[in-house]
C-alpha cells in the first residue's frame, strides 16, 4: 500500500485513518489485558491479539535475557498463561504508553512507543520500568494484528510501595 498523502482521494486518506485507529485500538487492547494478567485474565483473547506466526521478542541486554523471543501464537499464549496464575504474579500493573508514531506506508503497518510500566508483584515488591516499543502489524482474518512485538529496556529500577496511604500533600485552606 502506498502512502496516502493530502492530494489522494479522501477514500485512500480515509483508509489510512481506519487502519491507524484498528492498531492504536489493538494496542490499547493488548496493554488493558497486560494491566490485569491473573487466573480470570482471558489469555486465549491476547494471544488472538497476535498474528498466527507473530514474533514477541524483548530485545537489548536487558531484556533479551529476561524474555527472550517467543514466534507462534500458541507459544506466545504460553508466556502470558505464566503470569495468569494464582495468586497472581502482579498485585498492582499499570502500563502508560506516549511518543505514538503510526506508520503506514508501502514498508508496511508499525508503530512506536514509549512505554512506562508501574508494578507491585504478589511478593509486595514494586518496579518501575521504562521501555521502548516497535511493533509491526499484519491484517489477518479481517483484523489488524501484531506481527512482530519488540519492547527494549531503557531504564528498570525498584521503587516503594505506589499505593500508599500517607496522606496526599495539597495546599493548606
Amino acid at each position: 500500500m502506498a502512502y496516502p498523502t493530502l492530494t489522494d482521494d479522501v477514500e485512500t486518506r480515509l483508509h489510512r485513518f481506519e487502519i491507524e485507529h484498528a492498531v492504536r485500538a489493538c494496542m490499547n487492547r493488548y496493554m488493558v489485558l497486560c494491566d490485569d494478567l491473573n487466573v480470570k485474565s482471558p489469555i486465549d483473547e491476547l494471544a488472538a491479539l497476535f498474528t498466527e506466526d507473530a514474533i514477541w521478542e524483548g530485545v537489548g541486554e536487558r531484556y533479551a535475557h529476561s524474555f527472550g523471543r517467543k514466534q507462534s501464537r500458541p507459544v506466545i499464549r504460553e508466556m502470558f498463561s505464566k503470569y495468569a496464575v494464582e495468586p497472581s504474579h502482579f498485585a498492582l500493573n499499570v502500563h502508560f504508553l506516549t511518543s505514538e508514531l503510526i506508520s503506514v506506508d508501502e514498508a508496511g503497518v508499525s508503530g512506536g512507543w514509549v512505554m512506562l510500566q508501574t508494578s507491585t508483584f504478589a511478593s509486595g515488591d514494586s518496579h518501575l520500568n521504562a521501555a521502548r516499543l516497535t511493533v509491526r502489524f499484519e491484517e489477518q482474518d479481517g483484523k489488524w494484528r501484531i506481527a512482530h512485538f519488540q519492547t527494549e529496556n531503557l531504564f528498570s529500577r525498584p521503587v516503594t510501595t505506589w499505593n500508599d496511604q500517607a496522606p496526599l500533600p495539597v495546599p493548606a485552606e
